[in-house]
């Protein structure tokens, strides 16, 4: 067991070490403590100035939550997105921590499940704009219609946002319940790519903004990390920009004015009944279209003040215009990381990792992974040779 812990050097196992301890927010006082070591000794150990026993490294793992094996194997996976969101000026909130932790542990989960199945996730990445001097918006807006044209999607909406990041460009997209000022995340490492966790609780409209907004992160400001709430005001360009990008993205300027004139003319009034069916068309909030033909001039200042002051644009009243079935679709949607589920699976069906193992990947109870295995195992009853893939 001392000969594998010597496989890596003192300088990569410390490196290693350090990033597991600052991941699992441990103190160096306290991992020394449970080691049974001085923090001076720590220190060494974390510099790669002195090897580390095959003692301490037990306590150190357990201290810190990971195995030894994911310590020493040389294609150890180590995501460090936590350190980064905690030099954030949010850093504290507990909320904030949990969810930068869920978003480091499922890219971790993805990363190691990539390394037993032998794949590489790939980038298909546009260059990294720069948010120039003058105005943001004006900027955001022509980046935006410069990424639809570089992915082919023209002026119409965007069917489906997640899967298009996920799949076209290589991001990877996660979904689950965060605390609820907690709209959105998103990191970039050279490691592992661009990543955005995305708060499941919310509805699926503020879910396509959220994930709006951190795209024009993944532009513009690629290698800084940001933790979105969309009911706090932030006044920094780089927000600014984020926001303008969100809605040139999924409400593109000329295909809102092409849209709203379809469906006013004849009209003598904007209606309920407008504002609801642009929405759902463009798969935002109802709060988020009316902002938009306010932005574009195509409808007066202050005409979600009026909405709002006036008992609003309820789901009530948007379950009538659209019917129950259209409705509840556009406020629910199936889980986001299919790429993430995919690969756990496979590993299952190889049996390179078990069931409950599969379950803290994904950080998902055991109840929903026995139905995601269900659900697969049924897939594969029903195939045939037709279905076979070529190898």
């Amino acid at each position: 067991m001392i000969k594998s812990a010597h496989e890596l050097s003192p300088a990569e196992l410390g490196e290693r070490l350090k990033v597991a301890r600052e991941t699992a927010n441990v103190k160096q006082e306290a991992a020394a403590k449970s080691a049974g070591i001085a923090r001076t000794t720590l220190i060494s150990i974390e510099k790669g100035q002195r090897p580390a026993r095959i003692e301490e490294l037990q306590a150190l793992s357990r201290c810190y939550g990971v195995s030894i094996n994911s310590l020493l194997r040389r294609e150890a996976v180590h995501v460090d997105l936590v350190p980064r969101f905690r030099s954030l000026p949010e850093t504290g909130d507990t909320g904030i921590d949990q969810a930068a932790r869920t978003l480091n542990d499922l890219v971790r989960a993805e990363v190691e499940l990539e390394n037993i199945l032998g794949v590489k996730r790939a980038h298909n990445y546009p260059v990294e704009k720069s948010i120039l001097p003058g105005d943001v918006r004006t900027q955001a807006e022509h980046d935006a219609q410069n990424l639809r044209n570089w992915l082919g999607l023209g002026e119409g909406p965007v069917q489906d946002l997640f899967t298009l990041m996920e799949l076209q460009l290589g991001v990877r997209i996660y979904s689950r319940k965060l605390d609820p000022k907690v709209s959105g995340l998103f990191a970039f490492d050279d490691a592992v790519g661009a990543c955005i966790l995305i708060n499941s609780s919310h509805r699926k409209d503020r879910r396509n903004q959220t994930g709006g907004h951190e795209l024009g992160h993944f532009t513009a400001t690629r290698r800084l990390p940001e933790v979105y709430q969309d009911e706090k005001y932030e006044n920094s360009r780089e927000e600014r920009y984020a926001n303008a990008f969100g809605r040139a993205f999924l409400t593109p300027a000329r295909a809102v004015m092409e849209k709203f004139k379809e469906l006013t003319t004849g009209s003598s009034h904007l209606t309920r009944r407008h504002i609801i069916l642009l929405a759902h068309f463009f798969g935002v909030s109802r709060q988020a279209m009316v902002m938009r033909l306010e932005e574009l001039e195509l409808t007066k200042k202050g005409t979600w003040d009026w909405f709002r002051d006036n008992d609003g644009i309820s789901d009530e009243q948007a379950r009538q215009v659209l019917g129950s079935a259209a409705y509840d679709a556009s406020v629910v949607d199936s889980p986001l990381s299919s790429r993430l589920f995919l690969l756990a699976i496979e590993a299952w069906k190889k049996d390179l990792i078990s069931e409950g193992q599969l379950a803290e990947m994904l950080k998902l109870g055991r109840t929903q992974v026995r139905e995601l295995l269900d659900e697969a195992a049924a897939e594969e009853d029903e195939a045939d040779d037709l279905f076979k893939l070529p190898h």
